[in-house]
């Protein structure tokens, strides 16, 4: 697959942030199997998404897992909730996605560049 380039000042618009993930929970409504998340982003505050990392991952293990997101897309109605950001992730075979995060623990809310 070949890649885009893509401007320098449209990367800069790019609002990336560290998060702590609070709850997640099944997302049975989602059309691919998805949990349903909410994300601290300290100051930035509470956000909420959809994620489809069913694969690797269960509820249990995902509480107080830091992950990467994209914070400033407009709010995406995914089945019946809206979602707030999109969580960052690896594509892997079979469209197995693995969370991106740091190797060592962050400031909630902490700009990735």
């Amino acid at each position: 697959m070949e890649s885009k380039s893509l401007s320098w000042s449209d990367f800069k618009k790019v609002d990336i942030r560290v998060g702590t993930i609070l709850t997640a929970q099944d997302f049975p409504e989602a059309h691919n199997p998805s949990y349903f998340l909410t994300i601290d982003f300290g100051e930035l505050g509470i956000k909420k998404t959809s994620a489809q990392i069913t694969t690797l991952y269960n509820c249990t293990e995902l509480i107080g897992k830091q992950a990467i997101a994209v914070v400033n897309f407009q709010p995406k109605q995914i089945a019946n909730r809206m979602s707030e950001c999109l969580i960052l992730g690896t594509l892997g075979e079979n469209q197995t996605i693995a969370l991106l995060g740091t190797d060592k623990p962050v400031k909630n809310g902490i700009k990735v560049g």
